[in-house]
């Protein structure tokens, strides 16, 4: 979208047979950093699966800070449960002004404070197209005084057969410095209560001499014998690429595996016309499955000279070869 920023991939097949992308932007006229005080989730339609997609609407506004996601919503995945569509993503609000389109967020310190308030909502629908019943209170909370004590983020849900939800989410200690972590939760239904599944995340990469070893951005899935996830590794001190993908696989979702072959993708991308670029970001993986099967990987990218020094962002697909 020319006007804005665009980042958060997360695709679905809706009751009408269209592929519906759930997606999240902010103005233009502020900085990318903004993400973090300005974005909103919309969804956008294709009859591909490739796109291009088209914009249809806002689907979670800002609402007033009275609520927990009065401000911000951001990180949209979108899963079917049963006769719903559920909507996982992370709010925030703040207290202070919302910033002008000069401010520098991250300089002022309003962007540090938005990040501390950040929680995982949910929404749900019985249609693709809503109305979208938003819950008045997060899903899963911050522990004060354990790994997770600062945020909750980045929600990865996947729906089990039996109808539970196993959760992944991301947390850190203390604040928006790293080591950032991720953790496992789950419900019995999607309207919760999420319970986690360890007092201990279940990555956790970093030493004590060396805190920027770890991940954020997960992507799960069960494939009916065990779970799978890709993330993305922040530093390269896993996969060997700093911002490329790792992958690894859990019996119960709680003790996880390197794969032998841990790098999962990597930003240099290879375009239809047999080119190939190395992006300066390639985020936010999300794998759209057909018939049980990966049919196209997702990602938040962007043109730019370094990472987050972006001219324009959106979101990108890419056909798997099936085997």
């Amino acid at each position: 979208m020319k006007d804005y920023w665009i980042w958060d991939p997360s695709v679905i097949k809706g009751e009408d047979g269209r592929y519906h992308m759930f997606a999240s932007r902010w103005s233009k006229q502020y900085g990318f950093g903004n993400w973090v005080t300005n974005s909103e989730v919309v969804r956008a339609i294709s009859d591909t699966a490739e796109g291009p997609y088209e914009f249809v609407e806002v689907v979670l506004p800002a609402r007033g800070k009275q609520y927990f996601d009065g401000c911000t919503t951001h990180n949209p995945r979108i899963v079917k449960n049963g006769d719903y569509y559920v909507l996982y993503y992370f709010g925030n609000n703040y207290d202070e002004s919302n910033p002008s389109f000069t401010e520098n967020v991250w300089e002022s310190g309003l962007g540090q404070k938005a990040w501390m308030h950040k929680r995982i909502g949910m929404a749900y629908s019985k249609s693709i197209a809503g109305p979208w019943k938003r819950v008045d209170q997060p899903i899963l909370n911050p522990r004060k005084g354990e790994w997770d004590a600062s945020i909750t983020s980045n929600p990865s849900p996947v729906v089990l057969p039996n109808g539970k939800v196993y959760l992944v989410y991301k947390s850190s200690p203390v604040n928006y410095n790293p080591p950032l972590l991720l953790g496992a939760a789950q419900a019995d239904s999607f309207l919760g209560p999420y319970r986690r599944l360890s007092d201990k995340p279940i990555f956790s990469f970093h030493t004590d001499q060396n805190h920027e070893n770890d991940v954020e951005d997960p992507f799960v899935w069960y494939n009916g014998q065990q779970f799978e996830l890709i993330m993305k590794d922040r530093y390269g001190k896993i996969c060997g690429e700093e911002g490329g993908g790792i992958h690894a696989y859990s019996k119960d979702g709680i003790d996880w595996h390197l794969s032998k072959s841990v790098k999962a993708y990597s930003k240099t991308i290879q375009w239809d016309d047999g080119t190939t670029s190395h992006q300066a970001n390639f985020e936010r993986p999300f794998l759209l499955f057909e018939n049980g099967k990966p049919t196209h990987l997702f990602a938040a990218t962007g043109d730019g000279s370094e990472p987050y020094q972006f001219e324009r962002t959106w979101n990108m697909v890419i056909p798997i070869k099936s085997i």
